[in-house]
């Protein structure tokens, strides 16, 4: 069983506002111990480009309200989605390890 890494938070549950890095994290993560533990580096070049997407995002000052900036979840996961193809799997650009 997998969840991310913070609450719940229902009290502003369907308003578009909570930030989903947290959760797009908790994904990399799972993806990086289903790699480790099946010894698949497609799993694992998944995660550090997830990793490496994420920062490419707030890098550019893409942020959620919660961080001061101005987009909402579907915006900044939308910018996530949009920076993938640019991310290289290497883990000497972006990515956590």
């Amino acid at each position: 069983m997998a969840q991310a890494a913070h609450g719940s938070a229902p009290d502003i549950a369907g308003k578009g506002i909570a930030n989903p890095v947290g959760m797009i994290i908790s994904a990399a993560m799972l993806l990086q111990w289903l790699g480790e533990r099946n010894d698949s580096l497609s799993l694992r070049q998944a995660a550090m480009r997830i990793d490496g997407a994420v920062d490419l995002v707030l890098a550019s000052g893409v942020q959620t309200h919660d961080l001061g900036g101005q987009v909402g979840t579907a915006e900044f996961t939308e910018a996530v989605l949009e920076a993938l193809p640019s991310v290289s799997a290497s883990p000497l650009v972006g990515g956590r390890q």
